[in-house]
């Protein structure tokens, strides 16, 4: 069976089981061009051109993803050295998880930091017509706040747009989107600056 073939069996199976495609997209690390038609095949319709990115080996090991948190943190620690930006105002006061697998990166490094965690859910696993995106009243306020932003991959950059000018629009001041993965080569979204650890580039 090929990687292509895998692909729809677990877009499928997700959507089974009850997943939307928002979510099967954060999943599976792909856009939702490519889940759409991942689920659909439509004919006439060219394979969307993505890169798909499995860190399970990583992510369902909490000491590994541990190691992970703590790469990006220091990632940013040395980025902001050489930029000689150490200043107290350039570190954050709340770390923003995007929902799902930015949670646990974002949480490992607020313990860290010992500041506070805010979760973002984004649009495209809304359930309201248009949908919208929102930050969970479980858990940190933003308002007023200097954030750093934490997700798993950058795929299409799109969540990305939305978390930033949710942010802005109430009123807290993002100061940087932390990515293990980025598959835009994104130096900044909207302004503020993208640190990943890894850049993915297809080569056609």
């Amino acid at each position: 069976m090929s990687s292509l073939d895998d692909l729809i069996q677990k877009a499928q199976m997700l959507l089974s089981e009850g997943h939307s495609p928002g979510q099967i997209a954060d999943e599976l690390s792909l856009s939702m061009e490519t889940v759409t038609w991942l689920l659909t095949q439509q004919k006439g319709m060219e394979i969307p051109k993505d890169v798909h990115i499995d860190w399970t080996a990583v992510s369902g090991h909490a000491p590994l993803l541990d190691e992970i948190a703590m790469m990006m943190l220091k990632r940013y620690y040395i980025a902001l050295d050489e930029k000689d930006e150490t200043s107290p105002e350039k570190f954050p006061t709340v770390i923003v998880g995007i929902a799902i697998s930015g949670i646990p990166l974002a949480t490992l490094i607020a313990v860290e930091e010992d500041v506070k965690i805010a979760i973002y859910h984004p649009a495209k696993h809304s359930t309201q017509d248009p949908p919208v995106g929102s930050i969970s009243g479980n858990f940190a306020p933003i308002g007023g706040e200097r954030c750093i932003i934490v997700d798993d991959v950058i795929t299409s950059g799109n969540t990305m747009h939305e978390v930033v000018h949710y942010l802005r629009r109430h009123g807290s001041v993002p100061v940087a989107i932390w990515v293990m993965f980025d598959k835009r080569g994104l130096r900044d979204v909207d302004g503020v600056p993208v640190y990943s650890l890894f850049q993915i580039s297809r080569i056609d």
